[in-house]
């Protein structure tokens, strides 16, 4: 494959700033109750690592968690602001975690991307050990653990369901999965792609551009995760632009490719970016992948 980088005996707080609050873990704390955003760090492998946290007002008793990873070149606070993901939270009663990548780049497998993926940064474990910080300190709900990713964003996404058991759902858009994945965890998955993307190819030819993804095709991979979930075949229905191809699985779960027509290598529906107004390349406005992914979320349990 040939790859590119792609587009925690007591809490201090450190820092406020415009309604964020900046904490520092010590083990066996937990955290003071704050709605809206705090930013905190978490020591891992060596590694200092930071996150975003949004928790809204009212909070379920037994709360859904949602971890949303910015693609390549992204942050944590961009894919907090650009994908609409605090508004369902209030909706939904539901926790949004937004992790920084190392150099904003994940080790996704694969040599992907970036120094995180020359380096073998421990992406996995980081993320894992977060999600327990989270689950410790607030009444995340463990079977309602969700991962959610843009570009190699979705590709560590995959990876975590690849090498791990925590996400009751993975919704990707605009990615692809990199890497060896011999013993998946039976997951529901929703993937959203573009027909015109040119850095994660739908066909999965190598990608041009900032990109150079070499992964499999898009209906590939998600004849991968149905085989993974024991599905039923596929019912496929077209509403304008957008395709979408449904099979119901095993115990509930289920596997959807959204495909729209025209789309780019962006989050659709997100909000637009300087560039994005100056004319580069928008995110199609044919549907909200975030309240789309949401909904697919809100009815799968691990």
């Amino acid at each position: 494959m040939r790859i590119a980088l792609l587009a925690a005996a007591a809490v201090t707080v450190v820092l406020v700033v415009v309604g964020i609050v900046v904490v520092r873990h010590d083990p066996g704390a937990a955290d003071p109750v704050v709605a809206g955003t705090t930013e905190q760090v978490l020591e891992h492998d060596g590694r200092t690592r930071s996150y975003r946290v949004y928790r809204p007002a009212t909070l379920l008793t037994r709360a859904p968690l949602v971890v949303v990873l910015h693609g390549g070149l992204g942050t944590g606070e961009q894919a907090q602001r650009a994908y609409g993901w605090d508004a369902r939270a209030d909706a939904g009663g539901f926790v949004v975690a937004y992790p920084d990548g190392v150099d904003r780049a994940w080790n996704a497998g694969g040599g992907c991307c970036g120094n995180p993926g020359r380096t073998g940064v421990d992406d996995v474990g980081f993320l894992t050990a977060m999600i327990d910080e989270l689950a410790r300190s607030m009444p995340i709900d463990r079977d309602r653990i969700y991962l959610t990713g843009m570009s190699n964003g979705a590709m560590m996404a995959y990876t975590m369901a690849c090498r791990t058991s925590i996400a009751a759902a993975v919704g990707a858009v605009a990615g692809t999965q990199l890497g060896d994945c011999p013993h998946p965890s039976p997951t529901s998955v929703i993937h959203v792609h573009g027909t015109d993307d040119e850095n994660v190819r739908y066909d999965g030819a190598p990608g041009s551009g900032v990109a150079r993804i070499d992964g499999p095709s898009v209906p590939e991979l998600n004849g991968f995760w149905r085989a993974v979930d024991d599905c039923a075949p596929p019912v496929s229905s077209t509403d304008d632009r957008v395709t979408t191809m449904r099979a119901s699985c095993r115990d509930g779960r289920a596997v959807d490719l959204v495909t729209v027509a025209g789309a780019g290598h962006r989050w659709p529906g997100a909000e637009l970016s300087p560039l994005e107004r100056l004319g580069a390349d928008r995110p199609s406005d044919a549907i909200d992948a975030t309240r789309l992914i949401w909904d697919f979320f809100a009815v799968h349990h691990r």
